[in-house]
Parts: structure tokens; C-alpha cells; sequence
């Protein structure tokens, strides 16, 4: 469910007609909705109820701090993967100790900033960053909590980008060899084992697979506390779907996934970390934009629009679907006659196309659009591909909005760049 519907004619996001904030804050813009933000995310740690459960955002899916400060008030915590995430989060009034670290690159000079923030702990992913985190909190005469990431080799059934959890993907430490590096946390002086960590995936439609890794890990936390280690917490990862396309994609809802956590820890006494994002801010966002022109191919109609992949670049990276839907409601005038239509953006790709004959309504240009289930990896896989300003991102409250994320001139943009003095005369 989210906040974004028809309202007398017109979609608002909550009690706003998106055509206000496009006029008044231009397109393309992305739109986010705190009602809808604060339901996924009560909505899903409502499902671990009973067990002991921190839920940790990952900030990955999108890191602006309206929407990172909207989640501290609702007690979430925060999965970080660079430093800039870690400020970003600690800035938005998250507790450093509701803090995981993951990636499989950390650098000392990240790793010495965590230990100073105070961070729950560390999920390590190979052997040589261990020897690095365990000479950095050396250095600095403390003790760094870890999970270490094991990699279960289990198929996530995912888009083949987004799986983590086979044994060729570069996350994790291999499950054969996990045993051994925890031994060789018990010999080092300033690391310590405090739980084991998985993530398998992502946009995952099913149960099953998370099934079968959560069993290994479960597995694994017995063996490990019968070898003399002090193994508290288990951290889940993230990875549950959403429906991007409705029609073909219905995945299980937090309340099943729930159900088989619980089932699956039985009575084994532990704590547990998940770290959703898609889930908590995917479909609790929208990318609005105009059309530009409509443009007659050869055998097919162009709708070209504002926004570009640049500004959601999902669709040609994964060959990922959103809905488009026109922002006027659509009626059954013979305006609003069902055509199909290519819709793509001003970059200079042939990869700058969002959807291939989609069936949508006859438009104009000048008519807005708005593509669904843009609140997680859109603005924060933004860049400025053929000099195009990032764009701008905006809060919805009700009745209320503000601009969270202003779009920047081109005289920011150009202003990045420095010029030598040889170049001068």
C-alpha cells in the first residue's frame, strides 16, 4: 500500500495534487510520502513482534536525510556501507549503536570513524579486512564487534545484479571456511565475534530461499557456540521483494516472512538484525515528470519525457519495471484511448529507455507522469550524465510538502570542475 492515488481527478501524493509540486518545484522531482514511509516501516518490524529485533534501514536504498530522520523517529536503525552513509545516518539522529557497518570494502580510515562513533558492530567480509579492523581498533586500544558475512551458496532466484549469496558473488566469506576465521577471531586481540551475518539478495519474491540460508545460519550459530564462541545476535540482512508490477509480481508480505523467521529460530535463544530498504521506501516514493514531445516512429510511438536514466537509472542498468501512470486520471473520453508506447528520456542512449510498448493513454505534451516505486535506488543512483543537474527531492506530510534535496544550477555543477592556470592565458 502507499499514498499516492487519484483525488478528483488528479494523483496527489497524500493530500497534494503532484501538479502543484511540479509547477511549483519543476520536473523531473522525486516525491516521497511519510505516511507511506512510516506504514512499511511499522508494518514490518510489527511482524517480528515477540522476538528481539532491531531493524536497521539500509540507507543504500535512499540516504536523503528528511527520509532518514522521518525512520529515526519510528526506531529504526541504520545498515551502512561507506562512511558518508554512516554520517548520513548518525546526522539523521540514529544512535550509533543501532549502527551495522557492511561492504566488502572498508577503509582503515572508515573502520577508525565507526569505532569512534561507537557502532554496534562490523559485518566483515573477508580475512584481510578482519587483519585491518583488528590493527585499526588496536591503534586506537579498543575492542571491534564483529558478525562476520558468511556466504551460504544459495540461489536468491534474483535479477543476477542484485544476487549476493552464491558462491562466484564477491560478498561474504565462503561457508566452508567461516569456522576457521572464527577460531581466528578468538586469536586476535581487538576483535570479538558477537553474532553471524547473511544477506543473500535482492527484490526476492519468494520464501524459499531465504529459507534454506537461514537454516545454514541457524545451523552454524549452534556450531559455533558448542566451539566456545559468543555468538548473541543473528543479522537476517534485508532482500524481500516489492511489486513493482502488480500484475505480474506478488511477493510475500512481512507478516509470512515473519512467520518463518520465527519458525525457522524455534526457541534458539538469539537476537536478530534485518535491514530492509527497498521494502520501507521503495513504493513510498514517486519520480514525476512531463512529456515532452510525442514523437511517431516507424512502427512505434515515442514518449519522450523530462526524466532520463540518469535520474532512475533501474530500467537500464536491470531492465527493471516501474508503472507509469498519467498524473490526470484517465476517463473514457476518446483522449484517453489505450495505445503503447515507448517511453524514454533526453539522453543521448539508446539505453535512456524506461518501458517498450507499454499500454498507457493517449497524452499531450505538457501532461505529467509519474513513475511508481521510484523511492528506493532512484535518487541515490542519480548522476550528472550529460551535464544534467541532479534532480530535486521532495517530503510530503499530508497536507504539506517541502523541498528536501534542492535542485542545484549548472553553475554548481560546472563549478565542480577547476581549470589550470596554463590553461588560462
Amino acid at each position: 500500500m502507499d499514498h499516492f492515488s487519484y483525488k478528483n481527478g488528479e494523483m496527489h501524493a497524500e493530500d497534494v495534487p503532484l501538479s502543484q509540486i511540479a509547477r511549483e518545484v519543476g520536473t523531473p522531482v522525486y516525491v516521497y510520502s511519510t505516511a507511506t514511509l512510516q506504514r512499511h516501516f511499522r508494518v514490518f518490524s510489527g511482524a517480528f513482534e515477540g522476538l528481539d529485533a532491531l531493524v536497521c534501514f539500509a540507507v543504500k536504498a535512499n540516504s536523503n536525510q528528511a527520509v532518514l530522520s522521518t525512520l529515526a523517529r519510528e526506531g529504526a536503525g541504520a545498515d551502512v556501507v561507506s562512511v558518508g552513509e554512516l554520517e548520513r545516518a548518525l546526522r539523521a539522529g540514529i544512535p550509533a549503536e543501532r549502527i551495522v557497518f557492511s561492504g566488502v570494502g572498508k577503509k582503515p580510515s572508515e573502520m577508525r570513524r565507526a569505532l569512534e562513533a561507537g557502532i554496534k558492530q562490523f559485518n566483515v567480509e573477508s580475512e584481510p579486512e578482519l587483519e585491518a579492523l583488528n590493527h585499526v581498533a588496536g591503534e586506537m586500544g579498543v575492542v571491534a564487534p564483529v558478525s562476520l558475512r558468511v556466504n551460504p551458496d544459495v540461489d536468491a532466484k534474483t535479477h543476477h545484479k542484485i544476487a549476493t549469496g552464491k558462491s562466484e558473488n564477491k560478498f561474504g566469506i565462503a561457508w566452508a571456511k567461516a569456522p576457521a576465521v572464527y577460531s581466528q577471531i578468538k586469536a586476535l586481540g581487538n576483535v570479538s565475534a558477537v553474532g553471524v551475518d547473511v544477506h543473500i539478495g535482492s527484490q526476492l519474491t519468494d520464501l524459499a530461499p531465504f529459507k534454506l540460508a537461514f537454516e545454514k545460519v541457524v545451523s552454524m550459530v549452534a556450531d559455533l557456540r558448542a566451539a566456545g564462541h559468543d555468538i548473541r545476535h543473528i543479522d537476517l540482512g534485508g532482500g524481500l521483494g516489492i511489486p513493482y508490477d502488480p500484475d505480474e509480481e506478488t511477493p510475500p508480505s512481512p507478516v509470512a516472512y515473519g512467520d518463518m523467521i520465527k519458525s525457522v529460530l524455534g526457541d534458539l535463544p538469539c537476537s536478530i538484525i534485518l535491514e530492509p530498504g527497498r521494502l520501507i521506501a521503495g513504493n513510498a516514493g514517486i519520480l514525476l515528470s512531463e512529456l515532452l514531445y510525442v514523437k511517431h516512429g516507424e512502427d512505434r510511438l515515442f514518449y519522450i519525457v523530462d526524466a532520463a536514466m540518469n535520474d532512475l537509472l533501474r530500467p537500464a542498468m536491470y531492465d527493471a519495471f516501474h508503472n507509469i501512470l498519467p498524473v490526470a486520471e484517465p476517463g473514457d473520453n476518446a483522449r484517453n484511448a489505450v495505445v503503447e508506447a515507448d517511453f524514454v528520456g533526453p539522453v543521448c542512449e539508446t539505453g535512456d529507455t524506461f518501458a517498450k510498448a507499454r499500454k498507457t493513454v493517449l497524452m499531450n505534451p505538457g501532461d505529467l507522469v509519474a513513475f511508481k516505486s521510484a523511492g528506493a535506488y532512484g535518487a541515490v543512483m542519480a548522476s550528472t550524465y550529460n551535464s544534467r543537474e541532479l534532480i530535486p527531492e521532495v517530503l510530503v506530510n499530508g497536507g504539506s510538502y517541502a523541498v528536501v534535496r534542492a535542485r542545484p544550477s549548472l553553475d554548481d555543477l560546472i563549478g565542480l570542475d577547476t581549470v589550470p592556470d596554463w590553461l588560462k592565458d
